[in-house]
């Protein structure tokens, strides 16, 4: 009962600290004498327990900061490049406590009465976490203080400067080398083990080789191909080992799907790690509210368009694609788009009907059903597991750190990108026609993608936003290619030639009606019915500088829906970086600030 109230402790001083904004000024040693808790192998496993954090649900909910979403939600770049962004108003991230309880566990542990080998596997699990905290802070701010001790209140290291790039990377390297060494490959279903530890290796090692390779500003583009070539080798570790492989059944209409509404991933041949959700255990996954319907997010018609067309040639290569109407964009299309957004005569449950789509001002009128559970039961609702690692981003590693180190062949083609394509039904990516015929779509996205690799990565790109889709990669992506003037490119919805009526379901039939701006909606009694005796749902359309119901690109005379008219600018490479909080830098002038921020 003793150890367990300890434990209780432990749970409660890092609670306590996550809380606390204070740079390194408290710490649980002062609360827990290490010589009482650290004493047992049990001990490491209960304090290493309580670092577990893993991504949820929301994750669904983090590509409203790319192209991928509009949303009206008060995001920090959209807000960066419509305001006036500096160290004043941006003060989120520069939290520290995860880094203290850590640090604390990694000088403690080795205290413990347990075999060396279990040491270093929960030595190994405490430092893969460091190293996540990590490259979150590296992603966010490059140079960073690099602390790998505990430091007291009198220490002159907390008051030090920025570390270099390097120097931080460098120590997340060493960690996640200890780490894929040392941590056990058999460990509790939703903790990481050793092949999780090498997912995030590979993904760390490829995010850092890009992102040398495409911002000039570092000056480490010499650098870049040590960590491409680091990431494509942990991929190919991890895919000749055997132990995974794409989920499917066979079924190109549901595989790819069945991913994201699974109430049981453990077991799940491509999920390396998973964060379970149970109902029943008070761990609710149900965030159906925020996915699907008209709560600031919704998906954008430019990734609609970077789908292909099933047998595999381009969406955009058809003549008038600009201008197809929503029921039109979704046929004979790669089956990943109509698994990720709802699709024309998609029915929602309860309902008997097919399901219309709701047109809202400032959102684009498709809908998100990745992560949507298309159910009643509260339960089901409530207990979806989220995939935090999955095999397809293994796969696609490889392909990409192969194509920029200009290696890839046919055959990697066909061990990674190749599968993910056949499991979706879809014909397979050839390396000789990609290079010699690029994506003019595509080749306009990334001016900065060249050489006689540029049309098979500019492929594998398109395959990445496709397979991760509304999966929370995007944005991190965007600012690893040095792609972030993307991102000034105001969102846009669904194509409307004018008004009149439209079919919004598929079966031919007009579901809704565009009315002019001076038009008055009229009552149930008096509005139209199509031939299955429905009454239309009425819209009146106009610019957003009308009082009507739906904003158009060229009000009555038709258009794109306009998710929002403000004008973005993306600062380069200011914005690819973060400010430190002026607070933080006035209680310690040791902080300097980096590309231009004030």
């Amino acid at each position: 009962m003793k150890r367990y109230s300890i434990y209780l402790l432990v749970l409660n001083v890092i609670w306590f600290a996550s809380c606390d904004d204070e740079f390194m000024d408290r710490y649980p040693q002062t609360s827990i004498s290490p010589e009482e808790f650290f004493k047992t192998e049990e001990d490491l496993r209960l304090y290493v327990n309580g670092l577990l954090s893993l991504p949820g649900m929301f994750e669904y909910q983090a590509d409203q900061s790319s192209d991928n979403m509009a949303t009206t939600g008060a995001i920090e770049i959209k807000s960066m490049m419509t305001g006036s962004p500096s160290s004043q108003n941006i003060t989120g991230g520069w939290n520290w406590a995860r880094l203290r309880n850590i640090n604390y566990f990694l000088e403690n542990s080795p205290n413990a009465d347990a075999s060396p080998e279990a040491i270093q596997h929960y030595e190994g699990l405490a430092r893969y976490y460091r190293a996540v905290f990590y490259f979150g802070m590296v992603k966010r701010y490059s140079d960073v203080p690099w602390y790998d001790r505990l430091l007291n209140p009198a220490d002159e290291e907390l008051f030090k400067g920025r570390d270099s790039r390097e120097t931080v990377v460098n120590g997340i390297v060493e960690d996640l080398e200890f780490a894929a060494q040392h941590v056990r490959e058999d460990v509790p279903s939703g903790t990481p083990g050793n092949w999780a530890v090498k997912t995030f290796f590979a993904r760390m090692a490829l995010y850092e080789g890009t992102f040398r390779k495409y911002h000039d500003e570092l000056g480490l583009q010499g650098s870049a191909e040590a960590f491409l070539t680091r990431a494509r080798d942990l991929a190919r570790e991890i895919m000749d080992s055997g132990n995974f492989s794409l989920h499917q059944t066979g079924n190109p209409e549901s595989d790819y799907q069945a991913l994201f509404t699974s109430q049981e991933l453990g077991g799940n041949s491509e999920v390396i790690l998973y964060n379970p959700y149970d109902l029943n255990k008070d761990r609710s996954s149900n965030i159906n509210y925020t996915v699907f319907g008209t709560y600031e997010q919704s998906p954008s018609r430019d990734l609609v368009q970077t789908y292909l067309m099933r047998d595999g040639s381009r969406f955009t290569d058809q003549p008038g694609y600009e201008t197809l109407p929503y029921v039109s964009e979704f046929q004979n299309r790669d089956p990943r788009l109509s698994q990720t957004l709802v699709y024309p005569g998609w029915v929602r449950q309860p309902e008997p009907a097919e399901f219309i789509p709701i047109l809202n001002r400032n959102f684009t009128g498709y809908f998100q059903q990745k992560g949507y559970n298309n159910t009643t039961e509260n339960v089901a609702l409530g207990s979806l597991d989220f995939p935090v690692y999955r095999y397809a981003e293994v796969l696609l590693t490889y392909a990409e750190a192969a194509a920029e180190l200009g290696s890839l062949t046919q055959a990697d083609l066909d061990m990674s990108v190749n599968l993910l394509r056949q499991r979706a039904g879809m014909p397979d990516l050839q390396l000789t026609e990609a290079n010699a015929q690029p994506d003019p779509f595509l080749a306009e996205k990334y001016p900065q993608v060249s050489g006689p690799m540029a049309g098979v990565m500019l492929e594998i790109r398109r395959e990445r936003r496709v397979e991760f889709a509304l999966e929370g990669y995007r944005h991190d992506d965007l600012m690893r290619w040095s792609a972030g003037k993307l991102l000034e490119r105001i969102p846009k919805g669904m194509y409307f030639p004018g008004l009149g009526k439209y079919d919004m379901t598929g079966d031919g039939v007009e579901d809704i009606i565009l009315i002019d701006k001076d038009a008055d909606i009229p009552g149930d009694p008096e509005k139209e019915t199509n031939s299955l005796g429905r009454m239309l749902i009425y819209y009146r359309a106009g610019t957003v500088d009308d009082n009507v119901t739906v904003y158009l690109e060229n009000g009555s005379q038709g258009g794109t829906l306009v998710t929002e008219t403000t004008e973005r600018t993306f600062v380069e490479p200011k914005y690819y970086y973060r400010p430190i909080p002026l607070q933080q830098v006035t209680l310690n002038p040791n902080l300097e600030q980096l590309f231009g921020w004030e």
